[in-house]
């Protein structure tokens, strides 16, 4: 299969949870035999921060302006079996555009972020990546999340045909790795600052800090800035290249995972931090959407925050049983949640699209 991808980034894991997730499905489907054709506007504020500049078994691209890059478009697009366009993707509508009208194969909008996408559209918002006709003409709508949102991308932005397509780890990147000095913490979060996440984390990182003001607190990530209320034992380390992400996790004693709030309120949201830290063995406390269950054990496999009391409870945890739900953690992670385990997943959703676009072009529909 040769599929044709317009996204957000590929070459730099700098604030975004895109990057990681594409490189590691990328790498599966590969290995699988197929090709992947990743189109990539080159901005400043990616270029500064690039971590990868080629594509293993395909190819990105990076260009600078849409109307210079049509052409090489068109000619990757006369021959691709299936086309994607992403969320977020900076040139996303006249992307949309193209593919529906010169791809001969599959033609796919992949919204890796489907509740921020509807919550917007519900507050009036205008959504860069979204146009007039919402997702209407594509063959088959993926989203990152499940739950109420694959009703909502139909009644809403009038997708023909939904399927999830949720996030995963490549556990050659996210793997068990030494702890290391520079990263120990008692507990740790990564993740770029996102106001919608300040309540969960208040609760569950803030206050906790507070309460065991001897033990070294770490946060890593972008985007933070002097009116976050830092504490003395809250310390920062900023971005990390994806390659430093195993001894991050792996130096914690228990690791924290905060869901963007629309993403918490629809539920079905597993993010790529989650997937991540439990690949590397590290126990997880998470806060609680619904159908986190469908995905980790909670008591066995997770722990679950809702307020305060719940973090400090599992602070509180011995080092034996933390590492036990680390183990499982990570056993569940790599029997379901890798990135093979998801190129497979769209391998089987894309083989199911073709057939049914086919029989519904050979009845005349």
């Amino acid at each position: 299969m040769k599929l044709v991808i317009f996204g957000l980034t590929l070459s730099s894991s700098w604030g975004n949870g895109h990057a990681t997730l594409w490189r590691g499905l990328c790498a599966a489907l590969a290995r699988r035999g197929h090709r992947v054709i990743f189109f990539e506007r080159d901005v400043p504020y990616y270029a500064s921060t690039r971590d990868m500049t080629e594509l293993p078994g395909g190819e990105l691209i990076l260009y600078g302006d849409w109307d210079n890059n049509v052409h090489r478009a068109q000619e990757h697009l006369r021959d691709c079996d299936a086309a994607m366009v992403t969320s977020y993707c900076p040139d996303g509508i006249a992307a949309s555009r193209l593919v529906l009208d010169n791809c001969p194969g599959l033609r796919i909008f992949y919204d890796l972020d489907t509740p921020i996408t509807l919550s917007r559209l519900a507050r009036g918002e205008q959504v860069a990546y979204v146009g007039e006709n919402g997702y209407r003409g594509f063959d088959l709508v993926l989203s990152y999340t499940g739950g109420k949102s694959l009703e909502d991308l139909t009644s809403v932005l009038g997708a023909a045909r939904v399927e999830t397509l949720y996030g995963s780890v490549d556990p050659a990147v996210h793997r068990l790795a030494p702890a290391c000095e520079q990263y120990r913490a008692f507990l740790s979060y990564m993740g770029t600052y996102s106001p919608d996440r300040d309540a969960a984390l208040n609760a569950l990182f803030i206050e906790p800090a507070k309460q065991f003001e001897d033990r070294r607190f770490l946060i890593g990530g972008s985007l933070y800035n002097g009116g976050f209320p830092w504490r003395p034992n809250i310390f920062y380390v900023g971005h990390l290249h994806p390659a430093l992400h195993a001894e991050f996790y792996c130096s914690s004693r228990i690791t924290l995972n905060v869901t963007r709030e629309p993403m918490a309120q629809t539920g079905y949201c597993p993010s790529g931090r989650l997937f991540e830290a439990a690949a590397c063995g590290t126990p997880v406390l998470s806060d609680y959407w619904e159908g986190l269950e469908e995905f980790y054990a909670p008591g066995s496999e997770i722990l679950i925050g809702r307020e305060s009391g719940d973090a400090v409870e599992a602070l509180q945890r011995s080092d034996e049983e933390l590492a036990r739900i680390g183990r499982s953690a990570r056993e569940r992670t790599l029997d379901c949640h890798t990135s093979d385990h998801r190129a497979r997943r769209l391998e089987e959703i894309l083989s199911h699209a073709s057939h049914c676009t086919e029989v519904t072009t050979a009845c005349g529909e």
